[in-house]
């Protein structure tokens, strides 16, 4: 690459992790991002397997178990808020469906951008509009600012990718949807949760959802629903919540406290739940990287692992390529390909298992989940949870924080 300026698209956890390998490996990074400043709050995201260790070679799991949330485990409730079944977090060594090291999204992009700055240029409010490339660099373009000349575009844009719709085609040809919806927001309510992440299911495939935050007071909320494909405004946020509100109507335990603080949310987030796919997460001088080139969906919980990991993966390929970006982008897939199957290999049940849709089904489930800590469901659920440290991270060379970044591009692997 003669021209070592490389753009990322996105400052999620992706793409700030990204930047912060990149700048370790001396290549010049700027990130152009559509919200204003880094987005806070969010939910809960696991530190688990592989993920943990890039966050270690980082230099920052000291800092993240500081902002790590303290929770007891996942608890299964009836209606009456009753537990009818639970896993502490301590369950298989601390790598269950809540893990140990449970941080809020926001906090874990936070402390990410925070490692990165002042070495990256951030752009905040715009977004790519065009990618015109060459044999030597791709020009883009942008909303608001002028175009610009890079060697390199990472589309670490999420589920929606822009930059995926612009190099690879239309959305509907790499998302396969998992028909569920979800809402995700912040409530300010004195619920007793005593600790648990409480999961609350009701036939006909709707989930409800409240765990502790890391402030005093603070519930993070879920909303989930099994659903046909529906059509709807993804910016209309009000009319989002008038369908969670006819969806949820008359379901019993805090939903109705859930709903009323659902309006008031100032992080209120609804999406669709959906897997991408594709043969190659490159083309050209475009590259993707996390949910936009390879979401698992929230449901396999691997999401964060595999944005950290393909961050330092794709860092370290393209110290260690000699300026050849073609190598480095096929050493990626290479690595990267069989850790990403496994991890987008849903777990028993797939969204059937999340939000049964009978109540026969929902007692089945408390069952098995009461059943998952002996055999032989205890050796099922290991492995699932096996696969997020299920890849043999190289070691690239590359300095962590305080350690002197490479003064040009060529680390060794």
């Amino acid at each position: 690459m003669g021209n070592t300026d490389i753009l990322i698209s996105g400052a999620g956890i992706a793409g700030t992790a990204l930047a912060y390998w990149l700048r370790r490996a001396g290549f010049t990074v700027t990130v152009v991002e559509r919200a204003p400043e880094p987005r806070p709050g969010g939910q809960t995201v696991d530190l688990r397997g592989a993920g943990r260790t890039v966050v270690t070679r980082m230099g920052l799991m000291d800092q993240a178990r500081a902002l790590s949330v303290d929770q007891r485990g996942l608890a299964c409730v009836d209606a009456s808020g009753r537990i009818t079944a639970r896993l502490p977090a301590d369950s298989f060594g601390g790598e269950g469906i809540v893990s140990e090291i449970e941080i809020l999204r926001g906090d874990l992009g936070r402390l990410l951008y925070d490692a990165t700055v002042p070495e990256t240029e951030y752009v905040f409010d715009d977004t790519i509009t065009g990618l015109d490339q060459d044999d030597d660099g791709v020009t883009v373009t942008f909303e608001k600012t002028g175009p610009r000349r890079f060697g390199l575009v990472v589309g670490a844009d999420g589920l929606h990718s822009v930059v995926r719709s612009l190099a690879f085609g239309p959305e509907s040809d790499h998302v396969r949807p998992l028909g569920v919806y979800t809402a995700w927001f912040t409530a300010v309510e004195e619920l007793e949760l005593d600790g648990w992440y409480q999961m609350y299911n009701v036939p006909g495939g709707l989930v409800a959802s409240a765990r502790p935050g890391r402030r005093a007071g603070e519930i993070k909320a879920g909303l989930s629903f099994r659903s046909a494909p529906i059509t709807y405004d993804r910016r209309d946020i009000a009319a989002q919540q008038d369908m969670l509100a006819r969806r949820f109507a008359g379901a019993g335990w805090e939903v109705p406290r859930l709903l009323r603080a659902m309006r008031s949310a100032s992080d209120f987030f609804f999406d669709s739940m959906g897997q991408v796919h594709l043969d190659s997460w490159a083309r050209g001088r475009v590259v993707l990287l996390g949910d936009a080139g390879y979401c698992p969906t929230p449901l396999t919980g691997l999401g964060t692992s595999l944005a950290l990991v393909g961050a330092y993966v794709l860092a370290g390929e393209l110290a260690s390529a000699d300026g050849d970006h073609r190598i480095a982008l096929r050493n990626y897939d290479e690595t990267m390909r069989p850790y990403v199957d496994q991890a987008q290999q849903l777990p028993p049940g797939g969204a059937a298992g999340y939000a049964p849709s009978s109540a026969l089904a929902i007692r089945l489930r408390g069952l098995s989940m009461r059943s998952m800590t002996r055999w032989p469901m205890r050796n099922l659920l290991a492995a699932q949870f096996a696969k997020a440290g299920d890849i043999a991270l190289p070691d690239y060379g590359l300095p962590a924080v305080g350690e002197q970044p490479a003064s040009s591009t060529g680390a060794g692997r």
